[in-house]
């Protein structure tokens, strides 16, 4: 793509500023969802600017394609492996009145890339799923794809997302949270480990703030407790740890109509090969498989539909959501965590339940991009 001035976009169609990548460490999934859109836009109905943002933080006009963002034999894609070359950088509209894109660059004027009409931020992660992202697009008046400031800072944060889904009567599991100071003394790591003593083993340990499960440890072992915490506090430094359970994996999509969030048919999480959970190889690289629709009985399936939607309500989520349950040996349904900007990748749920429930991936994209296009922009 050549970078020069242009003119506000001709056509009557919408345009599409799609951002991805970004800096936490689930960038390359970021990209692989970014690839998977672009490929289901409608470019009949919309025009498209890709917009990534390399793990360093730049924001870089890259090539529009999708083939080279795909994880391929194991290969995890990058921003700068579809990135323009040079040290130019893209900015959004910063304040409320313009929608003008702006490439600038060391030594030279800026140049407008012309109007957006709507964002799709296909962020995974801190720094722009949290709502970081979406506060930039709030003070800029530009509509997006997606849930507000609030419901997505509290759906990234695992510990605020179960006080507020346990305040409205949904069942969560047990835990227990480590916060950054406290490991940083002998005193408080003691204190971590006899509460984590209390729930008893095993334990899952991950990071509070991330999600593609990265960093997450299962722990069967107080010995190996102080190791897996180490290695998730490389992707946060605050830490939620939750009792081990028994039970199935099932996840719902919830996708906002006209008259209020509806559920998709459920799907099942059916971990494969030598893997205990659903780690990050097992989601993205290896054998695990998603069953769609999940074999479940009508009330099972009426249950969790009903609660996937009180869960979306109760965090104020608006557009999208991806809430992941536990089915337990007893028939009740306790909520694992709640994903406000779930994967798009070809081998994503979110998209699959929706297309079992009657709604292909380019239609469930068109909804998407209109709601986003009808809604209003500041406090609503």
């Amino acid at each position: 793509m050549s970078i020069e001035q242009t003119s506000p976009n001709p056509s009557a169609k919408p345009r599409v500023a799609v951002v991805f990548g970004g800096r936490s460490s689930e960038h390359a999934i970021s990209v692989s969802t970014a690839g998977s859109v672009l490929r289901a836009i409608d470019r009949e109905k919309y025009d498209v600017l890709p917009i990534g943002i390399t793990q360093e933080g730049r924001w870089a006009l890259v090539s529009d394609e999708p083939a080279r963002m795909a994880i391929t034999d194991g290969r995890l894609p990058d921003v700068s492996q579809v990135a323009e070359a040079g040290e130019g950088q893209v900015a959004l509209p910063v304040g409320p009145g313009s929608r003008e894109v702006v490439w600038s660059e060391p030594g030279a004027a800026p140049k407008a890339l012309g109007e957006v009409d709507v964002v799709f931020p296909l962020l995974h992660g801190p720094w722009g799923e949290d709502g970081t992202l979406q506060g930039l697009l709030e003070l800029s008046g530009v509509p997006y794809v997606g849930n507000g400031v609030l419901s997505s800072a509290v759906g990234m944060d695992k510990e605020f997302t179960k006080r507020i889904l346990a305040s409205h009567g949904l069942e969560v599991g047990r835990y227990t949270i480590v916060r950054p100071r406290e490991w940083e003394t002998e005193a408080g790591r003691a204190a971590v480990r006899e509460r984590v003593a209390d729930l008893g083993l095993p334990v899952f340990v991950k990071p509070c703030r991330a999600g593609s499960s990265m960093g997450v440890a299962k722990v069967k072992d107080l010995a190996d407790l102080d190791a897996a915490i180490e290695e998730a506090r490389r992707h946060d430094p605050k830490l939620i740890i939750e009792a081990g359970v028994s039970g199935r994996e099932i996840e719902c999509g919830v996708l906002e109509f006209e008259d209020g969030p509806r559920a998709s048919v459920p799907a099942e999480v059916l971990v494969g090969g030598d893997f205990e959970f659903y780690d990050f190889e097992a989601k993205y690289i290896d054998s695990s498989e998603v069953r769609v629709p999940a074999e479940l009985d009508a009330a099972e399936t009426a249950e969790i539909r009903r609660q996937a939607v009180a869960a979306f309500e109760a965090l104020g989520c608006e557009g999208l959501a991806r809430v992941d349950f536990f089915l337990l040996a007893d028939g009740s349904w306790m909520i694992n965590e709640i994903n406000t900007m779930p994967g798009f990748t070809p081998i994503s749920a979110y998209p699959k339940m929706w297309e079992a429930t009657g709604l292909s991936y380019p239609e469930l994209i068109d909804r998407l991009l209109q709601a986003a296009l009808r809604r209003s922009t500041g406090l609503r």
